[in-house]
């Protein structure tokens, strides 16, 4: 998992490692939090983690059943409701994020502590980035407040060039 990333992935970094980590913290978290990270649960993190760029459920469902096929299971139909509880349990654990605008889903860098959260999406190459800054959620909380508004939760998604697709069009 990408902890301390504070930037983009470089192009040629490890994304093994993102995997293993981001199933490791989810693995542990559920254990510290007696909830069950089921099969089904940690496929659809592993999926959401294989890039670093937000996936729709029915994408998330198609690689789902593309699994059952390739297990000889081709009389097992994975059904939508599997996909769409298991993100949601994701969810509710901090452990992945709902990318709003894209209506797709990316994995949480930092799931040890709930948080609002907000995202640098490349408009070239799809990849984003989780970022996460106090200042800017007192910021929106403060701006809400002044119009007598109780921020819950905020989520912010920029959309620009991420710094390989800026440095491939230079």
């Amino acid at each position: 998992m990408q902890n301390s990333a504070t930037s983009f992935p470089a192009p040629d970094h490890d994304h093994g490692q993102c995997l293993d980590d981001a199933l490791s913290a989810a693995e542990r978290l559920c254990a510290e939090r007696g909830v069950r990270i089921t099969p089904a649960r940690r496929r659809v993190l592993e999926l959401v983690w294989q890039r670093h760029a937000p996936i729709g459920a029915y994408d998330i469902l198609s690689e789902m059943q593309k699994d059952a096929d390739r297990e000889g299971k081709t009389s097992a139909k994975i059904a939508p409701p599997t996909v769409y509880r298991a993100l949601e349990f994701l969810m509710e654990q901090g452990l992945v994020h709902k990318v709003e605008s894209q209506n797709a889903y990316i994995g949480c860098s930092h799931p040890e502590a709930g948080h609002d959260c907000g995202f640098l999406i490349c408009r070239e190459c799809g990849a984003a980035l989780e970022i996460e800054d106090e200042k800017l959620s007192t910021l929106l909380k403060t701006m809400a407040s002044r119009h007598g508004f109780t921020a819950e939760e905020s989520t912010v998604e920029i959309k620009g060039i991420c710094p390989a697709c800026k440095a491939g069009a230079a």
